[in-house]
């Protein structure tokens, strides 16, 4: 029985989870452990073709498809994004990040596309909840883990246009929302709706044949069922095979609409991990990928995101390890957790690929105990 296994399987006993699926790669050398079952009741043994919610693990992948329409020349780096985005084209700021929402300045000079990419465009979520401006951002950002919740996305981004910047585009390290604004983005450009453009131009290249915004009735027998902690140390159902993914939402989310498995979520990683070439087939240009992959934050940027990014910076989609803040801490690590309880990782420097799926929510933004022994684990094997 190997340390990873055993890792999981505790979790599994002491009912943290009802069920994990791990994976460890390098190269052709691919360690995938599974431990518990794909709901409470134990009736279906979690297997490594098991579909999981993969919620934030989805940014990178919308991240890459962004950057495939700027390796086209579609869309620029420098390029507005009022150009497709014209609800965005007026944007005002708080005057300071406490002031009410009320209290507003001209936007210094427009959001980019880079913005949204480096998740700087002026909406998003601080380390303070509590601000006025944040706070009437949570009544537009719904929680991701009920996609069937938000209206279609033209509707749906008439709502943040009207709710103030936090701060100056460009300025701070906000968490969110320029994920879902990417995947509006990627649709207006391509004039594709993102499930089809994703699916085109990454799964199907990619031999991704699980990953989508729905799980289709002959492939529910492998969805889990979803938690969360109910605040009293059990579990509640949170979502059934046949609820939130038994069809395309009006609003797919770029920032974490994505079911998905192991095996799927590897071969995107590969993708990355070679440079953005598969199957003898380019994706990706390698300066796209290192983009992707390489911290765009300033150390003042990165400490006013320490809730959630707790040292590290931020790329195009995933956070990047700059230190090595804990022992699975390596400069240049790129990925990120998702709230449905997964984590995916890649670290270039040694080819390898980290993953952790399961079916409990996080109850906030912090990774959890398993998580983080997961992640020690991988990080010795």
């Amino acid at each position: 029985m190997s340390a990873l296994h055993e890792t999981l399987r505790r979790y599994v006993d002491d009912g943290t989870v009802p069920g994990a699926v791990g994976l460890v790669a390098r190269g052709d050398a691919v360690e995938v452990v599974t431990a518990g079952a794909q709901d409470a009741e134990g009736g279906v043994p979690m297997d490594r073709e098991s579909l999981f919610r993969i919620a934030s693990i989805t940014k990178p992948v919308t991240a890459a498809a962004l950057m495939m329409l700027v390796e086209e020349g579609r869309a620029a780096l420098d390029s507005p994004v009022a150009e497709w985005l014209p609800e965005l084209a007026d944007p005002v700021v708080v005057r300071t990040p406490a002031a009410p929402v009320d209290d507003v300045v001209p936007a210094a000079r427009p959001i980019t596309v880079e913005d949204l990419l480096s998740s700087r465009p002026g909406w998003g979520f601080p380390s303070d909840f509590t601000l006025p401006a944040v706070r009437a951002l949570f009544g537009v950002q719904k929680d991701g883990r009920e996609p069937q919740a938000c209206p279609e996305p033209d509707a749906w981004l008439a709502e943040p246009a009207r709710v103030p910047l936090l701060h100056q585009p460009g300025e701070a390290w906000l968490y969110g929302t320029a994920s879902d604004l990417q995947g509006i983005l990627i649709a207006r450009v391509s004039g594709r709706p993102l499930p089809e453009f994703l699916a085109e131009r990454i799964f199907e290249p990619l031999g991704m044949k699980d990953t989508a915004f729905e799980v289709p009735k002959e492939k529910r027998d492998r969805f889990t069922t979803a938690y969360r902690p109910d605040g009293a140390g059990a579990l509640e159902v949170a979502d059934t095979p046949d609820g939130q993914w038994s069809r395309v939402p009006a609003f797919p989310s770029g920032g974490g609409g994505l079911a998905s498995t192991a095996d799927d979520w590897l071969a995107f990683a590969r993708l990355l991990l070679d440079g953005g070439e598969a199957g003898g087939r380019r994706l990706l240009s390698p300066t796209s990928v290192s983009r992707m992959t390489a911290n765009h934050l300033t150390a003042r940027q990165r400490e006013s995101g320490a809730l959630f990014l707790e040292g590290q910076g931020w790329g195009y989609g995933g956070a990047v390890d700059v230190g090595p803040v804990a022992p699975w801490n390596v400069p240049g690590r790129y990925g990120w957790v998702g709230g449905t309880g997964t984590t995916g990782h890649i670290v270039p420097q040694s080819g390898r690929v980290t993953l952790l799926l399961t079916q409990v929510a996080m109850e906030n933004p912090a990774p959890t105990p398993l998580m983080r022994d997961f992640w020690r684990c991988a990080a010795g094997a």
